[in-house]
């Protein structure tokens, strides 16, 4: 994915669409995403996944002129991982 395609991306895109500027297969992604092992933080809303846009230029160092904004946790000159963002319990669906 070219910078001029990450600057243009909402404010959240699908896993899939963060699969493809981190150059993850869909399986991969995926797999990360579900062991709370994805490169950056990722939101589950219901069935879906979605990452923040701001997240993936931070980690592929994408300068959009304005200040980075930090991430919960975060200090100016630290980097909190990704695992260490608590992710939503799966809880079994009935039958």
């Amino acid at each position: 994915m070219s910078i001029q395609e990450l600057l243009a991306l909402p404010a959240a895109v699908s896993l899939e669409t963060a699969n493809r500027a981190l150059d993850l297969s869909r399986s991969a992604g995926y797999a990360l995403a579900k062991r709370g092992e994805y490169p950056v933080r990722v939101l589950k809303l219901g069935n879906a996944y979605r990452v923040a846009t701001a997240d993936l230029h931070r980690l592929l160092g994408v300068v959009t002129g304005a200040a980075p904004a930090l991430l919960p946790g975060e200090e100016p000159g630290h980097r909190v991982p990704a695992a260490a963002y608590p992710q939503r319990s799966r809880t079994p669906r009935a039958a």
